[in-house]
């Protein structure tokens, strides 16, 4: 038993012990994107407080993924065509720019909730290019055989900010209003930014940069035809693009269960968020110690995702919400690290960061409608009707990734991917 614990541990954290670079990066965002969860927070409770209305916390979900669906097609086109850690270096320094205009327009008492919205749009379109062009730097600080261990480290970070940057950032909501978390989070920027600049460049692994896109349409085409010929690709894509749009809508919704539902303030917020948080770091952690892509853990993932949120749906007690909340933040972390991964590593290298800007396009694209969507829901029939729609459609969805994996054989005689397996011989 000791041994196998070993053996689990260090492949849990493989791809930080052997690499520098991914090191540097970890720890600067280790502090960043806890700053960036207290925003988060805190934004959403300005907009309640301003409007006192789910709908326009919808709205706000709206503007932060507006750019996704305007410009996401096309943002891994741009990754493909420019350097990675250069280009995250960019989008990190705009991002701390935004955060400091927000603090310093809420700390002063001038700040409307249409600002709120245009900052937070800013952001989004920024965050564009950031997402995929992060993950393209991911492959290159750690390379092919540690890729799938530092994409679930990757969830293990975000996760983990999940549950440590709500539950403070609702505290210091409470006691000094939302202005003190976006400075906080500006701060927070300083971090990461040392990371990427502490970089060794020429011990980031190589790609292949002969085939760069020469457009953006052309360079657009050639990966939805590559999704479209590998049925792998397609269905972890779909899976995503329904489950984000139907079924992940807790920036809108947490806010509402706090509340309407529970009748409670910033600080049960930032309980049931963190809840949410512990649950999706245990399973970035269960899928960083696999070391691999499972398409079986994507299709239980997605159906323990919508099982636990339709048991949520009833629920108006703090303690079995957070149990419940726990238990979907575990699926939502094993089920999309497990999508991420097996897009990644089955994407060839002058495909790999339009195949990124696929998944994150699937993923936020339909960030506005999703977001006015759930907040109408919610103010139709509370959070009871929205978890129930959204754990319906996510067991639903993952009845048909099933089916459509057996039918082409490849939930049976494909239960991982792995390196040098399956996946690279699809290259």
């Amino acid at each position: 038993m000791t041994e196998a614990l070993l053996r689990a541990h260090t492949r849990t954290f493989a791809s930080l012990r052997k690499h520098r670079n991914y090191r540097l990066f970890f720890g600067g965002q280790v502090v960043s994107v806890s700053g960036t969860w207290m925003q988060n927070i805190a934004t959403a409770w300005l907009v309640l407080e301003l409007t006192h209305s789910p709908v326009a916390v919808g709205i706000l979900a709206a503007f932060q993924f507006l750019p996704y669906t305007l410009f996401g097609l096309f943002a891994g086109v741009l990754v493909d065509r420019l350097d990675v850690r250069r280009t995250v270096i960019a989008t990190q320094v705009f991002s701390m720019g935004f955060a400091f205009v927000l603090a310093a327009l809420t700390l002063g008492g001038a700040v409307t909730v249409w600002e709120v919205y245009l900052l937070t749009g800013l952001r989004g379109t920024v965050l564009v290019l950031d997402a995929p062009s992060r993950q393209a730097l991911t492959y290159q600080m750690v390379g092919r055989d540690e890729l799938p261990n530092a994409v679930a480290l990757n969830s293990s970070l975000f996760n983990a900010a999940r549950v440590v940057g709500p539950a403070v950032g609702g505290l210091i909501v409470a006691a000094a209003g939302p202005g003190a978390c976006f400075l906080i989070n500006g701060l927070s920027f300083v971090a990461v930014l040392a990371g990427l600049l502490l970089m060794r460049v020429d011990e980031l692994f190589p790609v292949d940069t002969s085939r760069r896109p020469t457009s953006l349409l052309g360079g657009t085409a050639d990966a939805l035809a590559y999704v479209r010929r590998t049925p792998i690709a397609m269905t972890a894509l779909v899976a995503v693009l329904l489950l984000s749009t139907f079924s992940f809508n807790f920036n809108v919704l947490l806010p509402v269960l706090a509340q309407t539902t529970l009748h409670s303030g910033p600080n049960v917020l930032g309980a049931i968020t963190a809840a949410f948080g512990g649950g999706a770091l245990l399973g970035a952690l269960i899928s960083a110690s696999l070391g691999r892509a499972s398409l079986r853990a994507l299709v239980v993932a997605m159906a323990g995702f919508g099982a636990a949120q339709l048991l949520l749906a009833p629920e108006t007690s703090l303690i079995a919400a957070c149990v419940l909340l726990f238990a979907t933040g575990l699926s939502f972390t094993l089920w999309t690290s497990s999508a991420n991964s097996t897009l990644q590593l089955g994407a060839p290298d002058h495909l790999r960061g339009r195949v990124a800007g696929l998944y994150y396009f699937a993923f936020n694209g339909t960030g506005p409608a999703a977001g006015i969507l759930a907040g109408w829901l919610a103010a139709r029939g509370g959070t009871e009707l929205s978890f129930a729609v959204s754990g319906v459609i996510a067991a639903a969805t993952a009845v048909w990734a099933a089916t459509r994996l057996q039918r082409d054989g490849r939930l049976s005689g494909l239960p991982a991917l792995r390196v040098g397996g399956a996946g690279a011989r699809g290259r």
